[in-house]
């Protein structure tokens, strides 16, 4: 298999695959195919995990297949929001990813869904208690908003993070949620009552756009008229709104 990620804000993925290759990917994420390119709708991992991502991740049950059964074939797989696509190179190791960051997939890789350890990052964690779990040997591309920024963990060092910037992480960093601390912080700081603690060691990739705060902004703009018809008690519901989600 080759590969080519083009473009600046809305990447798209182009794959050539070779005879019996296959890529299976998010559903409704192509842009094209050629020739001698079969697609097929399966339910990777079975009926139990295919009923956990539709009911607990809110993704689809069945992915896309793509088998080459030509010498050569391509397609591309696009990015849904304006950001980054980048691989993952899986050796038997397992990551951890926010649940609507797999793009797609290719070799013997695993996708189910995970929990989060805590009950109380699950609760304040932004993002809930579902993330996915992705193991095996492959290859594996995520797509996330904004641009992606790195991070290696050393044992022990711990950093804190607006919980909807997390794309990625090795299953080894420990994820915890923290309360910012004191009233004036938290009602006029504009962050939000919670930040995620990520522990090392281990490898961390975050990104500068989540499309949730990309959505409130929006909604917010579309809103804003409504907003102002309601004087008082609408800008009061928008300040406890904004300090909740930490988005404004």
């Amino acid at each position: 298999m080759e590969y080519k990620i083009i473009g600046d804000v809305m990447q798209a993925l182009q794959i050539t695959l070779r005879t019996g290759e296959e890529v299976y990917a998010e559903a409704g994420t192509m842009l094209y195919m050629s020739a001698g390119i079969d697609l097929q709708a399966r339910m990777q991992g079975g009926l139990m995990k295919g009923l956990m991502r539709k009911f607990l991740a809110g993704e689809s049950m069945f992915m896309s297949i793509f088998r080459c059964d030509a010498p050569s074939a391509h397609l591309a797989l696009a990015n849904p929001i304006a950001g980054k696509i980048f691989p993952v190179e899986l050796a038997g190791n397992t990551i951890l990813a926010e649940r609507n960051a797999f793009l797609c997939a290719i070799g013997n890789v695993d996708l189910s869904v995970a929990f989060t350890k805590r009950f109380g990052a699950g609760m304040f964690g932004g993002e809930g208690f579902i993330l996915q779990k992705i193991s095996g040997q492959g290859l594996v591309f995520l797509h996330a908003g904004g641009n992606m920024l790195d991070f290696k963990l050393a044992p022990g060092e711990t950093l804190r993070v607006d919980t909807g910037c997390i794309v990625s992480m090795a299953d080894s960093v420990r994820y915890d949620i923290q309360f910012v601390g004191g009233f004036r912080n938290a009602l006029f700081g504009g962050e939000g009552l919670f930040y995620a603690t990520l522990t090392g060691p281990g490898h961390v990739v975050l990104q500068t756009l989540p499309f949730s705060r990309l959505a409130n902004r929006i909604a917010a703009a579309v809103g804003s008229r409504k907003d102002e018809s309601k004087g008082i008690a609408g800008l009061a519901g928008k300040v406890v709104g904004n300090i909740i989600s930490g988005d404004d």
